[in-house]
């Protein structure tokens, strides 16, 4: 199992990847698919010095239940931040919540969503905590 990073480190990693989006944002702007900004994103993620891996499946175990590739996870960063990517008109609250099921599913403790298809990033992205 790998050992989860310490509070600072995991501000440290998710301020590079906020960074990373936003750089990414304001160089492409809103309008395009979903797949083009998580894959410029990744880039820019390991530009920063970061691990990410891009469309991560995960098993689900349910009550002795195994199921391959129950769910995806857009970007894993550093095997512990979850970053969910979208290009949408308008961000639902099951937007937030599917990042949450990833963070609790996957036994990770910090996820980044971010809504590339906003004006402004920033009104659109969201860094949500495993409780």
């Amino acid at each position: 199992m790998t050992q989860l990073a310490g509070s600072d480190e995991l501000n440290n990693i998710t301020y590079k990847v906020i960074g990373a989006a936003l750089k990414v944002h304001s160089r492409l702007g809103p309008g395009l698919l979903e797949h083009t900004y998580r894959r410029c994103l990744a880039q820019e993620i390991r530009l920063a010095g970061l691990s990410a891996e891009c469309e991560v499946w995960i098993t689900l175990d349910y009550e002795g239940l195994s199921i391959p590739e129950a769910y995806r996870m857009d970007l894993l960063v550093e095997n512990q931040v979850v970053v969910e990517v979208k290009a949408v008109e308008k961000v639902r609250p099951v937007h937030h919540a599917q990042v949450l099921t990833y963070l609790k599913l996957g036994s990770k403790p910090i996820g980044l969503f971010f809504n590339f298809n906003a004006k402004r990033l920033p009104d659109d992205m969201k860094r949500l905590v495993n409780m």
